[in-house]
């Protein structure tokens, strides 16, 4: 993988490069594609129809009131109260008002909704969405079956080749051009060749996904090792709200598969192992569609205090999803992928008994900081932009989620700010000239592969294989779902000394054809960075908000930390922290009750 000296290099010049084939990337090439005149191009380590965004099951929320009665403004409302009040609400609004057309526009598009019987878009429950200001559940989620994710792609990638826009699929991004404040390009290893390609773009669009591949225990996909936040950590673009990140309730014990909050939506409950729905001690209004850091607590609360199937708080404890009253044909009708997981990997239907479940690490609500038209921010001031980057999707933090994501809101947010992302970087990339690239920084990016591949394995523990258990361990156990200062801070201490550790790593498989010892060096690189970024942006804020919840700061401060955290990386391991406000200008901070 990693380039010889004397190595092709190959070079391209492109109005627009994407970075990443999930939703928010392919929705961006669409509307760029559709300015004739614009060469648009999408670089994915992934076939498109491999990327995560496939793994989204559930929905997409929209207000488009064809079962009850629901409103745009209500869904603004359950975002920033279930984003406890660290959403920013204008974007909100933007988000709530925008997924109508959305998930219009999908259907025109020709994404197969599942239809009521009058043959309208159906919709049903899911997790902390309400009516009237969260006076009862309400059906907002739209959804495919529970496939809604793999529709969303298939339905885009099927547009971008219809707008001709071209594919450089398994290609690994290992570095991005900043000059000062303007992006130039991108620098990208064909996996299939090991040849270096340098991309010169007019703007460049990060949609690179998320980054759970840092826990033991998560829903993401193999390839969600955050590359684009780190590779832009790395040349000094700080990095928003990493503190936060959500755990999902219900994932296969032992495995981490999601389970969709639509088997709670058609009336699945948790139960623990005498029986109880307890939920109700916990949400005695919304219940199981209770947000997802509310229940994920709940679920390790029980285990804690000994009300598990096993019962003494192990790893091997587990609570139940009880879909046994869902019925047979709703289970084979409107999820049939989650009937099939349980009996491929459990060999359990479950229709017929509960399903065994535990939180599983899920969703980052941080990353790339960006305006609502996708447009990348500096840290030094909230209106200053870098001219040509642009972000969106979950690698990026608009900020919609705030500290806590609700469920369907992550296809919203796809579809919503990488339309509106394409747009705006199709506007600029007409009205610029290419910039210029340094060579430089195409040495340099040569001279790190050719470092890689000649340094050769260490001499002595731990292997690249030890230093991924040794930081998904230590995520897992101290930057967790409670988390208490001394255990981050030991965190942090750990995960620099990994770091260095990293950098003495080389590889024994010297062969550039797909070269996946060398591949997972460089995710192992950007999963560190970016862990150590969450990690010290969660020793510092010392309340508990959303999923960032502490043990020895239990209490919700609005007073000191009503505020983004931006964590810039500087010096290889030194993290400096600065902050931004947050948008409250519709609704005043409340207290959180569900």
């Amino acid at each position: 993988m990693s380039p010889a000296p004397g190595a092709p290099l190959h070079r391209h010049e492109l109005d627009v490069l994407v970075l990443g084939a999930g939703g928010a990337g392919l929705y961006a090439a669409i509307q760029a594609g559709r300015h004739s005149r614009l060469r648009t191009a999408v670089l994915s380590k992934v076939h498109p129809l491999r990327s995560h965004t496939g793994a989204a099951q559930g929905g997409i929320g929209a207000a488009l009131g064809n079962v009850e009665p629901d409103k745009p403004e209500w869904h603004a409302f359950d975002t920033v109260k279930g984003g406890d009040y660290l959403t920013d609400q204008g974007a909100a609004f933007v988000l709530a008002e925008d997924a109508v057309r959305a998930v219009v526009e999908l259907e025109r598009h020709g994404l197969p909704f599942d239809r009521t019987p009058d043959g309208r878009i159906d919709q049903r429950r899911f997790g902390g969405h309400t009516r009237n200001f969260g006076e009862a559940p309400v059906r907002r989620s739209c959804y495919a079956g529970d496939r809604t994710g793999h529709m969303i792609l298939q339905t885009l990638y099927q547009q971008c080749v219809r707008n001709d826009v071209a594919f450089f699929d398994e290609f690994q991004a290992v570095d991005i051009f900043l000059d000062g404040s303007t992006c130039a390009g991108v620098a990208a290893v064909n996996l299939a060749t090991g040849d270096l390609h340098i991309f010169r773009a007019r703007a460049v669009l990060v949609a690179t996904g998320g980054f759970g591949r840092m826990f033991r225990v998560t829903s993401n996909a193999l390839a969600s090792t955050g590359d684009g936040p780190a590779m832009l950590a790395r040349r000094g673009v700080p990095l928003e709200d990493l503190e936060f990140f959500q755990f999902h309730p219900t994932g296969l014990r032992g495995l981490g598969i999601l389970i969709t909050e639509g088997v709670r939506g058609e009336g699945g409950v948790l139960r623990n192992r005498p029986g109880e729905r307890f939920m109700e001690r916990y949400s005695p209004t919304l219940l199981d569609l209770a947000p997802r850091d509310i229940v994920s607590r709940a679920i390790v609360t029980e285990l804690r205090e000994g009300r598990g199937f096993v019962g003494d708080g192990s790893a091997d404890d587990y609570v139940v999803l009880d879909a046994t009253g869902v019925g047979k044909e709703t289970l084979r009708a409107k999820l049939p992928d989650i009937t099939g997981f349980c009996l491929t990997y459990l060999g359990l239907d479950p229709a017929e008994a509960p399903i065994p479940v535990l939180p599983t690490a899920h969703y980052a609500m941080g990353g790339i900081p960006t305006d609502t038209f996708g447009r990348v921010m500096t840290a030094r001031a909230p209106e200053e932009c870098y001219r040509g980057l642009y972000a969106a999707g979950e690698c990026a933090c608009v900020s919609v989620h705030g500290a806590n994501r609700l469920g369907t809101n992550s296809l919203v947010d796809l579809v919503v700010f990488g339309r509106r992302a394409g747009d705006h970087v199709a506007d600029f990339a007409a009205g610029s000239n290419l910039p210029p690239l340094r060579a430089d920084d195409i040495d340099r990016v040569r001279e790190a592969l050719a470092r890689l591949r000649e340094t050769g394995p260490p001499a002595a523990s731990p292997t690249a294989a030890d230093l991924r258990d040794r930081l998904e361990r230590v995520m897992m156990e101290k930057v967790g779902i409670y988390r208490r200062g001394r255990d981050m801070a030991s965190a942090v201490d750990a995960l620099k000394e990994m770091r260095r550790r990293w950098l003495d790593l080389g590889v024994t498989d010297t062969g550039r054809v797909f070269n996946r010892e060398a591949l997972e060096i460089l995710e192992l690189g950007n999963l560190l960075d970016l862990a150590l970024l969450t990690a010290a942006s969660a020793l510092n804020r010392t309340e508990s908000r959303g999923a960032h919840f502490r043990e020895d700061h239990e209490e919700r401060d609005d007073a000191r930390w009503l505020k983004h955290t931006l964590a810039r990386l500087e010096g290889g391991e030194r993290v400096s922290l600065s902050y931004r406000p947050v948008d409250t200008s519709v609704w005043a901070p409340a207290p959180r009750r569900y």
